[in-house]
């Protein structure tokens, strides 16, 4: 798997295809694999990235003596972006989604598309409204939990409580062993995600001067705090488009993919530059 030194940290990410470049950003304790399906069905037409966040697949961990921030993990972005010149579609779900959003607010590279599923944005939540303070007490709780359960050394309870929130309850026994051990294995990354969407200040306003063409995904019945989040960007977005996934919770890219993905598919195809020639990727 190709890699790229990033302030002295590997950064892995996979490389399909051929064409103007879409960089797709995981959700927390996943890593780029987790976009398969949707690869295979863009590499005909795109240059598919797909990394690896801080402390997930075969990335290295976060070796900063501070705690990470949302602007470090867009930093891996524009990384990539150093690989492939020219503009970019990104796409991010959950964490990955916070991720996307802190990288076109930096401004520092071009981006042609924007796709956002679900982001975990809480600081959108902030006085927003009593809700919106609500939903975010709920997620500080969630925080807290997984924090206190990994500080004890039990990984099952934190993750456990981590994956039945965004998931369902019983959806992680309903897991395999083998899945199971797997999130288990990241499960320290998890409280610094949290800390890094619940510091994070950007406000609604700062995303409305967002202008690029940004297409906004959410499971229809996924967790209250998710979908007020993508209503909030929704109404501060000036060019958003909302797609709502009938009977698809949280993790929507994966129980959900084939609708998914098509729309995804459908948004990045209409937006693709008028001039489509190949878009080639120098080595890392």
């Amino acid at each position: 798997m190709p890699a790229f030194d990033l302030d002295g940290a590997k950064i892995a990410y996979r490389r399909r295809g051929v064409g103007e470049p879409v960089v797709l950003l995981h959700s927390s304790t996943g890593s780029g694999a987790q976009w398969t399906a949707l690869c295979d069905e863009l590499q005909q037409d795109f240059l598919v990235l797909t990394p690896d966040l801080y402390g997930y697949g075969d990335s290295d961990g976060w070796p900063g003596d501070r705690a990470i921030s949302l602007s470090d993990e867009a930093a891996i972005v524009e990384g990539l972006a150093q690989i492939c010149p020219g503009p970019i579609h990104l796409v991010g779900h959950s964490y990955g989604g916070a991720v996307a959003l802190k990288a076109a607010l930096r401004g520092n590279i071009a981006l042609r598309s924007l796709t956002v599923i679900e982001p975990v944005a809480f600081h959108v939540l902030r006085n927003s409204d009593p809700w919106g303070n609500q939903y975010l007490d709920q997620i500080g709780d969630v925080a807290e939990f997984v924090q206190s359960a990994l500080a004890r050394g039990n990984r099952n309870a934190a993750m456990q409580h981590f994956v039945d929130f965004w998931s369902g309850p019983g959806v992680w026994s309903s897991l395999s062993p083998g899945q199971r051990q797997r999130i288990i294995a990241v499960a320290p990354k998890v409280p610094l995600d949290f800390w890094a969407t619940l510091s994070e200040t950007a406000t609604l306003e700062d995303y409305g001067a967002l202008t690029l063409p940004t297409l906004l995904i959410c499971g229809a019945d996924s967790p209250a705090s998710s979908r007020r989040i993508v209503s909030l960007l929704d109404l501060a977005l000036s060019d958003c488009r909302l797609n709502v996934v009938p009977g698809a919770g949280h993790m929507l890219p994966l129980t959900h993919s084939e609708s998914v993905n098509r729309t995804i598919s459908a948004h990045l195809r209409h937006h693709r530059s008028v001039c489509r020639g190949p878009v080639r990727c120098r080595a890392a």
